[in-house]
């Protein structure tokens, strides 16, 4: 019931780790190491972008649909004045900018953040393959 597809021992032969004379081939090693951290680094960015970046796209998202939402709710409310007052009040203190440290954030900004992070993510996966197959 073999077939070619089967699980049979591949007849590769790996390169030795020693030389001829019995001593560690140490370029080798020290290649070995280079791409282990490049794929550690390459992992590690892909692991946080995918899980900063929907978080992110979904904020700047949110924030900038929530002032539309909020215009929707206002035309549907009828003409209850406190109503209408409660729901402009609500509307003024909703932010257009958040400034952290040196940095000012606004929706269309988060947007582009979370795409950013997701063509991040892709990159260092892509990479990361690249540094597997290359150890």
């Amino acid at each position: 019931m073999d077939s070619p597809f089967s699980n049979q021992p591949q007849d590769r032969t790996l390169p030795p780790a020693t030389n001829a004379a019995g001593r560690v081939n140490m370029p080798r090693i020290v290649r070995l190491a280079v791409w282990s951290v490049f794929y550690f680094l390459f992992y590690l960015v892909q692991q946080v972008s995918e899980l900063v970046a929907p978080l992110v796209l979904i904020l700047g998202i949110g924030w900038s649909a929530l002032p539309h939402i909020i215009g929707i709710v206002n035309g549907a409310v009828g003409s209850d004045p406190q109503t209408r007052d409660m729901i402009a009040h609500v509307t003024h203190s909703i932010p257009d900018h958040l400034e952290v440290g040196s940095h000012l954030l606004t929706p269309s900004s988060l947007v582009f953040d979370g795409l950013l992070l997701m063509a991040a993510a892709a990159l260092c996966a892509t990479l990361s393959t690249i540094a597997a197959r290359t150890m």
